[in-house]
C-alpha cells in the first residue's frame, strides 16, 4: 500500500514536470514567457491600505499573463499541444475554446505601466508618489517589477459648495448634507466623479431637465499644508443656460394607438380628448381616459424630476396593454418660462389572445408529469385596462420515487380571472401611487384531482383581493374574501381500508368548507434576475379562517359545539408561514443558498388540527429530499405500514425547515451542488385529538429534527433547469437512536433501495 502511495506521488509529480515544461517549449526565439507583475509598495500608513493598492495596481497592468490552475497553466499547455492543428479541425476547435496562446515579455510595455500606476496613486491622493519598474528575466520566463514610493495620503479638510443667490446654487447646497466627499476622508478621484453623479441626479429630481454632471467642477486647494486638500465645488463658467433652469410641465400629449411605421405626429392636439390635463390622441377611442389620469405620475404644472419621469413609463408598462412605451420631453417654445411638453408614444399589444401550454412540471409531493393548458385572454375588455381570462387546463402526474408504483394523479380544472388595474374597494377606489400599477383581482376556480385507485375530489374556489408593489422587490398580495369548498368524489375499497387501519387518512376526504383572508408579502432581492453577493429573499404569509363565523357562533369543538354551514363544518385556525433564504455569491460560477420555514397553525372554536389542505407536510423534490414526500412526522411519531402499501400522508400544524447547499458549475451548463438540510412537523394538540403519539409540538423539538444529505447535478440552460438529487436520511427521529450516520453502506445494495431517494425535478429547489 505505501509502495502505491509512492507510485502515486511520483505520478503526479512527472505530470507536473511534464505541464510546467511544455508551457516554455515552444516559445518563440529570444523571447520569454510573461508571468506577470510584482509590486512593493512602501509609505502607506496602514496594512490594510497596502494591501487595497497592491490588488489596485497588479489588477491595471498590462498584459495579463497566462491564468493558472493550482500553479499550473493548463491553458496554455492545452494551446501547445495542439498548436499545429488546423483552425477548423476537432482539436483546433478544442485550442481555440480551451487553450490561450502564450504571454509573451515581447508584448510588455514597462513605461506605460509606470504612467498607468503614477496616475492611478495620484487619482488616489498620493501626490508625492514615485513609481519605477524594472523586469526579471529568468532562462525562459520573465516578470515585471514595480516599487512604489507612496508617501502620505492627502486627506480632504473641509468642502465648499456654491453661497451666491442663483436658484441652481442653493439647490446643490440644500444637498450638502448628503455629500460624499467628507472632512477626515481621503482625496479619491472615484469618489469625485460620485459626488458629481449625485450632485446631478439631486438636480434632475429639483427640475433642472439638461443639467449634466460635466456642468460640475471640483477645485482642489493642496497649498493648505499637513496633506490636507480644501474642496470647492463650484458651476463651470461655460455651462449652457438651460442646464440652470428649473423645468415644470406644461401640456402632455399621450398618442394611445403609436406605430413605429409611421411618421411622429405632434401637431394632432386637434384630434385629442382634453381629460384632467391630459391631451389623448386615441382616434379608435380604445382606452378610457381615466386609465391614463391613474397611470401618470407628471400633472401639468409640476416640477419635473427623474423619479416621476421613471415611473411613469413603468406604469404605462405594467398595464400590459402596450407592446412599447417611448417618451420624450422639448422644450414649450410658447412661454417664456422654462416649460416642457412631454409626449408619450403607446404602440397596442393585440387586444385578444388564445394561448395553448404544454408543460412539464416537479411537484412538492414528488410528482411529475405534464399539463396541457389553454387560455383566451381579452386586454381591455372595458376599455378601461382591464384583463379577462378564461383558462383551462388537464394533466397527469407520475411518482418517479417511492413505493406507490400505479398510484398516479389526474387532474383538470379551469378558472375565471378578471382583473382591474385599479384598488376597488365598497366605498370606492382609490390609487398607490410607484411604478407599478396595482390590480383588483377576482377569481373564480374549479378543480378536480383524481388518485388512481384512492379518491378522487371536487374543489370550488371563489377569491376576491388585491395585488400591488412598491418597487421590484417588495409585492404585496391581500385576498379579504377567499372561499374554498372541498368535496369528495369516488372513495375506493382499498383507500376505505387504509382508512380502518389510519382514521386520520379520512381528513383528506372530508368535506371542507374555508371561509377566511389572506395576506402575502414578498421581498425579493433575485427578483431583476441578478445574483448580489449578498441576496436576501423573505415571503410571509398569514392565512385566517372562519374568524367571524366562530365568533357569533360560539363554535367550540372541544366542547363538543360543532358548526355548520349548509351540514358542513366551517373550519377555524390563524397560520402564519415565514420562508426566508439567504445567498452568498462565492465566485463567478458558484453561490452558497440558505432557506429557512417556519410555519404555524392554531386550530381552535370549531377545528382541532387545520384543514388537511392547509396542514404543513415535509420531504419530497424541494423539501428534505432525503425522505419521500408526507413521509415524516408529526414529531417522532412512525405511520406503520401493514398493508405493504406505503401510504405516508403525513401533515402538521407547525413546521420548521432549514436548508444550505453549496452550488458550482461542472461544466457548461452542467452544475453540481451538496447540500444538508433538516427539519419536522409537529400538531398544536396532544395525542387524545390526533391519536399519533409523540406527535404534540414541545420544548424538545430541535432533537426530534430530521436531517439529511446528498449531492445534486443541474443542467442549466436559463430557460429553464432539469435537476436530479440524490439524498439519503442522516438522522431518523422516530428511531430509538436516530441517528443513522454510522449505517451508511453506499455500496450495499439493500441499503441504496431503502435509504436513497432519488428527486428529478424542474428548476432550483429555492
Amino acid at each position: 500500500m505505501e509502495g502505491n502511495k509512492y507510485h502515486i506521488l511520483i505520478l503526479l509529480t512527472s505530470c507536473f514536470l511534464i505541464v510546467a515544461c511544455s508551457n516554455t517549449k515552444h516559445l518563440p526565439a529570444g523571447d520569454k514567457l510573461y508571468t506577470g507583475a510584482r509590486t512593493f509598495v512602501n509609505g502607506t500608513s496602514t496594512v490594510r491600505e497596502k494591501k487595497v493598492l497592491k490588488e489596485d495596481l497588479e489588477g491595471l497592468t498590462r498584459p495579463k499573463p497566462n491564468t493558472t490552475f493550482l500553479g499550473m497553466r493548463i491553458k496554455l499547455s492545452i494551446y501547445n499541444l495542439f498548436r499545429n492543428k488546423k483552425e477548423n479541425s476537432f482539436f483546433g476547435r478544442i485550442r481555440t475554446k480551451n487553450g490561450e496562446p502564450p504571454v509573451l515579455l515581447s508584448q510588455l510595455d514597462l513605461q506605460q505601466n509606470i504612467k498607468v500606476l503614477q496616475s492611478h496613486m495620484e487619482n488616489k491622493g498620493y501626490f508625492h508618489a514615485k513609481v519605477t519598474g524594472d523586469t526579471i528575466v529568468g532562462r525562459k520566463r520573465a516578470h515585471a517589477q514595480y516599487n512604489i514610493a507612496a508617501g502620505e495620503q492627502y486627506k480632504i479638510a473641509a468642502v465648499s459648495f456654491p453661497s451666491d443667490s442663483s436658484v441652481l446654487s442653493s439647490t446643490i447646497a440644500k444637498s450638502s448634507d448628503q455629500t460624499l466627499l467628507k472632512a477626515g476622508k481621503p482625496f479619491d478621484l472615484d469618489v469625485i466623479k460620485a459626488e458629481r453623479i449625485r450632485i446631478d441626479a439631486y438636480l434632475k429630481e429639483n427640475g433642472f431637465y439638461y443639467f449634466s454632471p460635466e456642468f460640475i467642477l471640483i477645485k482642489t486647494d493642496t497649498t493648505i499644508g499637513n496633506h490636507l486638500v480644501k474642496m470647492y465645488v463650484t458651476i463651470k463658467k461655460d455651462a449652457p443656460n438651460e442646464s440652470k433652469e428649473v423645468y415644470r410641465i406644461k401640456d402632455v400629449q399621450i398618442y394611445a394607438g403609436y406605430s413605429l411605421n409611421m411618421n411622429r405626429v405632434d401637431s394632432s392636439r386637434s384630434q385629442a380628448q382634453y381629460y384632467k390635463g391630459y391631451y389623448i390622441i386615441d382616434r379608435r377611442k380604445r382606452y378610457k381616459p381615466y386609465m391614463f389620469s391613474e397611470a401618470m405620475n407628471f400633472e401639468p404644472g409640476d416640477v419635473y424630476n427623474r423619479t416621476d419621469h421613471n415611473l411613469t413609463l413603468s406604469r404605462l408598462v405594467n398595464l400590459d396593454l402596450f407592446k412599447f412605451v417611448k417618451n420624450r420631453f422639448e422644450v414649450n417654445t410658447q412661454t417664456d418660462s422654462a416649460y416642457l411638453d412631454a409626449f408619450y408614444y403607446l404602440t397596442p399589444l393585440p387586444r385578444r389572445s388564445l394561448k395553448a401550454e404544454f408543460t412539464t412540471i416537479t411537484r412538492s409531493n414528488n410528482l411529475n408529469g405534464s399539463v396541457i393548458s389553454v387560455s383566451w385572454r381579452d386586454r381591455n375588455v372595458f376599455k378601461g385596462g382591464e384583463h379577462f381570462s378564461i383558462s383551462g387546463y388537464t394533466g397527469s402526474d407520475v411518482q418517479f420515487s417511492g413505493a406507490l408504483k400505479g398510484y398516479n394523479a389526474i387532474r383538470f380544472g379551469g378558472e375565471i380571472n378578471f382583473s382591474i388595474p385599479r384598488v376597488l374597494v365598497p366605498f370606492g377606489d382609490f390609487g398607490i401611487k410607484g411604478g407599478y400599477m396595482p390590480r383588483t383581482n377576482i377569481q373564480v376556480g374549479y378543480d378536480m384531482l383524481d388518485r388512481v385507485k384512492l379518491y378522487s375530489l371536487n374543489s370550488f374556489r371563489v377569491a376576491y383581493g388585491y395585488l400591488w408593489k412598491e418597487s421590484l422587490q417588495k409585492q404585496h398580495e391581500l385576498y379579504p374574501i377567499r372561499v374554498n369548498y372541498v368535496e369528495p368524489g369516488k372513495i375506493t375499497e382499498e383507500y376505505k381500508a387504509l382508512i380502518h387501519q389510519d382514521t386520520l387518512l379520512a381528513r383528506a376526504v372530508q368535506k371542507q368548507f374555508i371561509l377566511g383572508s389572506t395576506y402575502q408579502f414578498n421581498y425579493n432581492q433575485l427578483a431583476n434576475g441578478l445574483l448580489r453577493n449578498n441576496a436576501y429573499y423573505l415571503n410571509a404569509f398569514v392565512d385566517l379562517s372562519g374568524n367571524l363565523a366562530g365568533l357569533f357562533s360560539g363554535a367550540d369543538l372541544k366542547g363538543g359545539k360543532v358548526v355548520t354551514i349548509r351540514n358542513v363544518p366551517f373550519s377555524q385556525y390563524i397560520k402564519f408561514e415565514l420562508d426566508g433564504r439567504y445567498y452568498r455569491k462565492l465566485g463567478l460560477y458558484s453561490s452558497w443558498a440558505n432557506r429557512a420555514i417556519i410555519g404555524v397553525g392554531i386550530p381552535y372554536g370549531n377545528s382541532v388540527q387545520l384543514p388537511f389542505i392547509k396542514q404543513f407536510f415535509i420531504g419530497g423534490n424541494n423539501s428534505l429530499r432525503g425522505f419521500r414526500s408526507h413521509s415524516v412526522g408529526p414529531g417522532t411519531y412512525k405511520y406503520v405500514d401493514t398493508t405493504n402499501t406505503f401510504f405516508p400522508d403525513e401533515t402538521g400544524d407547525l413546521k420548521l425547515e432549514l436548508n444550505s447547499e453549496f452550488r458550482f458549475r461542472l461544466n457548461g451548463p452542467l452544475y453540481g451542488a451538496f447540500f444538508v438540510e433538516g427539519g419536522n412537523i409537529w400538531l398544536m394538540n396532544d395525542s387524545t385529538y390526533t391519536h399519533k403519539p409523540g406527535s404534540e409540538f414541545t420544548s424538545k423539538f430541535l432533537s426530534q429534527l430530521a436531517i439529511d444529505a446528498g449531492v445534486g447535478f443541474r443542467f442549466d440552460i436559463t430557460l429553464f433547469v432539469v435537476r436530479l438529487d440524490i439524498a439519503f436520511p442522516l438522522r431518523e427521529p422516530w428511531r430509538q437512536n436516530p441517528w443513522v450516520i454510522n449505517q451508511i453502506k453506499l455500496f450495499n445494495k439493500p441499503w441504496r433501495r431503502e435509504n436513497i431517494v432519488y428527486n428529478l425535478g424542474i428548476g432550483y429547489p429555492f
